[in-house]
């Protein structure tokens, strides 16, 4: 059987983007194909040094720069500039999230490439947009989970806001810049038109949370936590578990698994409105019961019954639960310099392709050039002239 040709198989894509919405974009169309040349500057882009990490690859960089192609270019230098800028002539694809104005000083502007490439795609990614009053704030993560209200949304039962414990904005506006970019590929291919596709962290983030806004409009304010009974985590004998019931007939499920029947005609468990007044005392009759057996022997029993529920489980359980290991949700990647890791890509199948190394700073700057038309002596110039670094072969 001959396999199907991954979707952007021969398009070009110029990441100058640093930290992860912007190289998160880009590597979802390396995923789908596509060759991405990330130019980055002889330190690195800064998510190279954050959180967990062995010499110039953090845990991050690995996971939003697998696959790339990666240029050290100092372009703040005139001969850097002309390099980017013939790069940027070369792609089909330019992904950039550079404070508004920078990219445009840099040469490298939409306003100027597609003058020159008027079937361009072009993708900002910003902070907040690339005007208004916001325009030139400072963004991060944790700054947009306050500012756009997903701390809001997230705060316990005390009223405390939380922020989530992963770099959820990052991420998701990567997802929506690559939603960008292929509609605007279609474009391409359907009318012959290039598109400055923008995209912002607030925008993004307000976005997911679209039905938050919906809901705090309709009931006059936003409404937290749990609407159904029981719905909590309850620790077992030696775990933790998530019952979940949406409705009676999940509640009259979870008592024949509990084996407490008695309960379908317990005036204060009859329905649902009844139930979440009494959640207090049922829960608390739930949490005694389940801590009296190991998680196993309960999941046999709200499997049995069909019980809305799931085992809390940490990265290393992920990996080894059944359905994981079925769908081969991790492929093993070998990392250069740093060994084997879980990697994880796009969930949709089939058309994505099985991940090679992160690169190193400069690791294909020879490469890259050579690629992109310029002689040795062109190259040597530029090694020379500390304009372009090219990463030293690993030791074997």
């Amino acid at each position: 059987m001959t396999p199907t040709p991954l979707p952007y198989a021969g398009l070009r894509v110029l990441d100058i983007s640093q930290g992860i919405a912007g190289p998160y974009c880009a590597h979802i169309l390396w995923q789908q194909g596509a060759h991405v040349l990330k130019v980055e500057p002889p330190v690195g882009d800064w998510i190279r040094f954050v959180g967990v990490g062995k010499g110039d690859l953090s845990a991050l960089a690995i996971q939003f720069n697998a696959g790339k192609q990666a240029l050290a270019l100092d372009a703040r230098t005139e001969a850097g500039k002309k390099v980017l800028f013939d790069l940027a002539l070369q792609a089909d694809v330019i992904v950039q999230n550079f404070r508004p104005g920078v990219a445009d000083r840099l040469g490298v502007g939409y306003a100027t490439l597609s003058k020159i490439k008027p079937d361009l795609v072009y993708v900002s990614v910003s902070g907040y947009g690339q005007d208004g009053p916001y325009a030139n704030a400072p963004a991060t993560d944790s700054v947009m989970q306050a500012d756009s209200g997903l701390m809001f949304s997230n705060q316990d039962e005390q009223g405390i806001p939380r922020r989530v414990g992963l770099l959820a904005v990052d991420v998701m506006t990567g997802l929506y810049a690559s939603q960008g970019a292929a509609t605007a590929l279609y474009q391409r291919l359907a009318h012959k038109l290039g598109t400055h596709v923008q995209v912002s962290l607030f925008e993004a983030c307000t976005a997911f949370q679209g039905a938050c806004f919906i809901e705090q409009t309709m009931a006059g304010k936003r409404p937290f936590g749990a609407v159904s009974a029981p719905n909590a985590v309850f620790d077992t004998l030696d775990g933790k578990l998530s019952v979940v019931t949406v409705n009676t007939d999940h509640f009259h499920r979870v008592c024949k698994a509990l084996d407490r029947e008695v309960w379908i005609t317990d005036p204060r468990y009859l329905e649902n409105e009844i139930r979440f007044s009494n959640r207090a005392a049922l829960q608390a009759n739930i949490a005694a019961l389940l801590k009296t057996q190991t998680t196993a022997h309960w999941v046999g029993l709200l499997q049995k019954h069909d019980v809305l529920h799931a085992q809390v489980r940490n990265y290393t359980e992920v990996l080894e639960h059944p359905q994981a290991v079925h769908l081969n949700l991790a492929q093993q990647l070998e990392q250069a310099g740093v060994g084997k890791l879980p990697y994880i890509g796009l969930p949709s199948h089939p058309l994505h392709r099985p991940v090679t190394s992160a690169p190193r700073i400069g690791e294909h700057s020879i490469q890259a050039l050579t690629e992109a038309g310029l002689n040795v002596d062109a190259i040597q110039r530029l090694l020379e002239a500390g304009i372009v670094t090219q990463a030293p072969a690993l030791a074997p």
